[in-house]
């Protein structure tokens, strides 16, 4: 069951949000060529420059994947090469990995901070399912020694770093690379042509560094629909409308639909046609990826002067309720789980009651009974990630014994949810 509403109604409350000019966005993304023995480009290695920071981490990994296919000229960014992509563990069962076609990608996977046996053994599954997803992944040279055996069957790309070893170990570690291992060899860092001769000499066939060419600067705009617009389009999804009735709203914003054509005809999906129908966009899509599109786009938009960290907070409950019910719940009341973490602050994001906010969209009747009463099987979910917010110990250890969730699962699935959050917000 669901609060469903007609499908030419537009509820009154709503009707400044649709007055709002869509936001106009740049994005600023770094490639740099990987090459080989021809000097001709296998791949780029991409780097996120839209908003600067000193320090590389997990949030910005994952929102250079999302700023990729919203760029407004994505094949020209890569020129149909493979993307070699930077993905901390803490990212690697996020969402945002499940809109890109897995083998345009190659995940760059860093080692573990000080080679600890334990979390080696821990992250193994993981890496073996994100490379049964179909993702190939490349490590650095530290592969190769015996802290990680478990992980070098999983490798497709070994990256030795001219940067970090010393002269006289470079042909020793590629030597060892050749023997225990069938991936492909990339020498990075290679600033001289004595460096790309030595590597060549002993068989490398990919190569990239200063020598070859500078990281490139790629720069474009995107547009960011106002929030009603979105919400009807997800309204639309939650009843499992026609994909007639979800084109008919694709149909009535420009913005709306320009980014949608933009994402699915971005290099990282690796549809073989541009697709210039929306309808046929909506079929190849399909309902889930189409939901988790829009609820994205939604909680990450500005429209109505909402701040930055509401939309942060409600993709970190979504996740991490989503996290939780996993352990607990079915596939179809995780997917619930994560609705209604994101829009449990839909008050706040459309400057209205609760009441009146989910009278605008179609939900499912545990999310509704969670959001407006905190009943059913998802309101102590988010009970529990509301504590975890708000530090409230009390609350965290009751909530926790009820769902019978120790304190270790939850302080990892909250470290992911907010890696997550990070990625898809600012």
């Amino acid at each position: 069951m669901s609060n469903s509403i007609e499908q030419d109604t537009q509820p009154q409350a709503l009707e400044p949000e649709q007055t709002q000019e869509p936001a106009l966005e740049t994005i600023s993304i770094a490639r740099q060529a990987i090459v080989d023995q021809h000097g001709q480009v296998f791949g780029y290695e991409l780097f996120d420059r839209t908003r600067p920071s000193s320090s590389h981490t997990a949030a910005s990994d994952a929102q250079l994947l999302f700023n990729v296919l919203s760029h407004a000229d994505n094949g020209a960014l890569i020129d149909n090469r493979t993307m070699f992509v930077n993905c901390a563990h803490e990212s690697l069962a996020s969402g945002h990995l499940e809109l890109v076609q897995p083998d345009r990608i190659v995940l760059e996977i860093p080692p573990i901070p000080g080679n600890d046996p334990q979390e080696i053994a821990g992250r193994l599954q993981t890496l073996a399912d994100i490379r049964g997803r179909g993702f190939r992944l490349a490590f650095n040279h530290s592969l190769l020694t015996a802290a990680y055996q478990s992980w070098l069957p999983l490798a497709s790309f070994i990256k030795v770093d001219l940067m970090l070893l010393k002269s006289e170990l470079v042909e020793p570690v590629i030597r060892l690379a050749q023997k225990k291992n069938h991936a492909q060899l990339i020498v990075e860092k290679v600033e001289t042509a004595e460096q790309q001769k030595q590597a060549a000499t002993l068989g490398v066939q990919l190569f990239q560094g200063y020598w070859f060419a500078k990281p490139v600067v790629v720069t474009g705009q995107t547009i960011r629909p106002a929030q009603a617009v979105i919400i009807q389009l997800i309204n639309q999804v939650r009843k499992q409308a026609t994909t007639a009735e979800i084109e008919e709203v694709l149909k009535r914003d420009a913005s709306l639909s320009f980014n949608l054509l933009r994402f699915i005809n971005s290099s990282g999906f690796g549809l073989s046609t541009e697709i210039t129908s929306f309808r046929h966009a909506v079929m190849i899509l399909g309902l889930k990826k189409l939901f988790r599109w829009a609820a994205l786009l939604l909680t990450t938009s500005r429209a109505g002067g909402v701040p930055p960290a509401v939309g942060m907070t409600a993709i970190v409950r979504g996740r991490l309720m989503e996290l939780l019910a996993a352990e607990l719940l079915g596939p179809e009341e995780c997917d619930n789980a994560f609705v209604t973490g994101v829009f449990s602050l839909l008050d706040t994001m459309l400057g209205m009651p609760m009441e009146k906010a989910l009278d605008a969209i179609s939900l499912p009747e545990s999310v509704t009974a969670a959001l407006l009463h905190k009943q059913g099987p998802l309101a102590p979910f988010l009970e529990l990630c509301i504590a975890c917010e708000t530090a409230d110990d009390e609350s965290f250890a009751r909530v926790a014994d009820l769902l019978t969730l120790n304190n270790r699962q939850v302080n990892w699935a909250h470290l992911q949810a907010l890696a997550w959050a990070d990625a898809m917000g600012e």
